[in-house]
């Protein structure tokens, strides 16, 4: 008697085939014409914008506190605990906000859960445009990172459930993508305006990402998780295209959606279907921060100064940002032609001899001509050692520039845009939205340990002592993926899911 997938349907004027689990019209419509229904991509671009918004908070403080700490007004000028401060409390707004999201992902559905990521933002920065001491400062760096720590938990999950299996890893990319191009606009941005006129530019993406999303269909799954049949139909619909048989793909999604209506419990969380793949994701988060990319992004011209660079450090600044943005491009394209595990082996490569050069540079290179005074990095490292001046022009001076080059090269084409895709393909369906929510409380309290204790630890140790606790943990992260991680290059997520509950590894070959 033939299975469920070896029958033949008929369609409005042609007979679908179904082989191997799936149509061949599906095959010619969504995986072998992918790039012709443009509107997928549209509501991917609405969507990211939040990570644009995202990137460009992020390390707003990049250019600020060099300028604070030179303030001549005294309410406004940062010592260094206040630069500390400054820096880190972003990554605890962050962390609420993701907090937050293991609420509204479910309560309020994915999308409307990035729109309302819009009011916090907007807040933040108007207080940071027009603050008038440290307070204004701190809470509106902590609404910021607020709303992104929502829109980090939100964006890829929303993004991964829209988007065809063909192309879910190039879109799964666009959320980092689009936050590196905001951190390159600060960049940017910040050599031309003053500190202020940097906040109230950052209002800008978050109004265009509202206006743009209020007309995007949200997620199908969450949808049918909520009842909305008709409404779920319609939205795949118009996310496939007019021209497309949808019928499959939408019985897949019902299918696995009924079979996990009711929300998870506690006592289904330690089944190994269930819990394998949040301990993945929320190690892979935990370590991806580790590697150190949060306070090198937060304090990156303050690094430059405190150590013998050629070019001038907003310079040096800006050039790891393009950096940043053509590696998490060439990631992009990469995802789903070389896989995903390959790439995270190789950019932990790569952030391994990137923090390990930074940290001996720092060790037994030069150290600059003049003093630093830049958010209190010390250039003289642990022990006391004195280091040669370096030269005005010496080629040797361009090695921290190549080696955090190649540090955020690493990390863009692997370690940052892959967590995020990874994240939101393996969580199970019934967890998806609070266990996302789990990701992000846990990497951005990651993130603001590391980001706080950066500068204290640099002032007591050297600068070279967080480069070699970073190279350490790439190391970690090599061996990790190579054990925990799974391929899921190609598959649907109803496959990836199935791969955990039946641990049958044909569905990710």
């Amino acid at each position: 008697m033939p299975g469920p997938l070896d029958r033949a349907a008929t369609g409005p004027g042609k007979t679908t085939v179904w082989k191997g689990g799936r149509p061949w019209s599906f095959l010619s419509t969504v995986v072998l014409r992918p790039l012709q229904n443009k509107r997928v991509f549209l509501a991917t671009f609405a969507a990211v914008l939040g990570n644009f918004s995202f990137g460009y908070a992020l390390v707003y403080t990049s250019p600020v506190i060099p300028a604070l700490e030179q303030s001549l007004d005294p309410d406004l000028h940062l010592t260094k605990t206040q630069a500390s401060w400054f820096g880190s409390v972003f990554t605890l707004g962050a962390a609420a906000g993701g907090l937050s999201a293991m609420v509204l992902n479910d309560l309020l559905g994915r999308k409307l859960s990035i729109m309302f990521s819009a009011v916090p933002s907007v807040a933040g920065y108007a207080l940071m445009a027009g603050a008038r001491g440290l307070w204004a400062l701190l809470l509106g760096r902590m609404l910021t990172g607020f709303a992104g720590g929502l829109t980090a938990a939100c964006i890829p999950v929303y993004v991964s459930e829209i988007a065809p299996p063909v192309i879910r890893g190039t879109l799964g990319a666009t959320p980092q993508l689009m936050a590196v191009f905001g951190s390159l606009s600060l960049y940017a941005l910040g050599l031309l305006l003053p500190w202020r006129w940097l906040a109230v530019a950052g209002e800008v993406p978050v109004l265009v990402m509202i206006l743009l999303l209020s007309f995007m269909p949200n997620s199908p799954r969450f949808l049918l998780s909520r009842g909305r049949d008709d409404e779920a139909l319609r939205a795949l619909a118009w996310l496939r295209g007019a021209d497309t048989d949808i019928r499959w793909e939408f019985e897949q999604i019902q299918d696995n959606v009924q079979r996990q209506s009711s929300r998870v419990s506690w006592a289904e969380v330690r089944d190994p279907h269930m819990h394998r793949p949040i301990a993945i994701a929320l190690l892979m988060r935990f370590l991806q921060q580790l590697t150190g990319i949060t306070p090198i992004l937060v304090y990156l011209q303050s690094i430059f100064n405190s150590t013998a660079v050629l070019l001038p450090p907003k310079d040096d600044a800006a050039i790891v940002g393009a950096v940043r943005l053509l590696s998490v491009l060439i990631a992009a394209v990469a995802m789903d032609l070389a896989g995903r595990k390959v790439l995270l082996f190789v950019s932990a490569a790569i952030m391994f001899a990137a923090n390990l050069t930074l940290a001996l540079y720092v060790h037994f290179g030069p150290r600059p001509l003049t003093p630093n005074s830049t958010a209190g990095l010390e250039s003289v490292p642990w022990g006391g050692t004195e280091q040669p001046l370096a030269a005005p022009a010496s080629y040797l001076t361009l090695v921290p520039l190549l080696a955090t080059m190649f540090f955020i090269m690493g990390y863009a084409m692997g370690w940052g845009p892959i967590t995020w895709l990874l994240m939101s393909e393996i969580l199970p369906l019934r967890a998806r939205g609070v266990a996302s929510g789990l990701c992000v409380l846990v990497s951005w309290l990651t993130a603001f340990v590391l980001t706080k204790s950066f500068l204290p630890v640099v002032s007591a140790f050297g600068l070279q002592v967080p480069f070699f606790f970073f190279a350490a943990i790439c190391l970690v992260s090599l061996v990790f993926t190579g054990c925990c991680v799974p391929e899921t290059k190609g598959r649907s997520l109803e496959q990836i899911e199935s791969f955990f509950r039946t641990r049958r590894r044909s569905f990710l070959r």
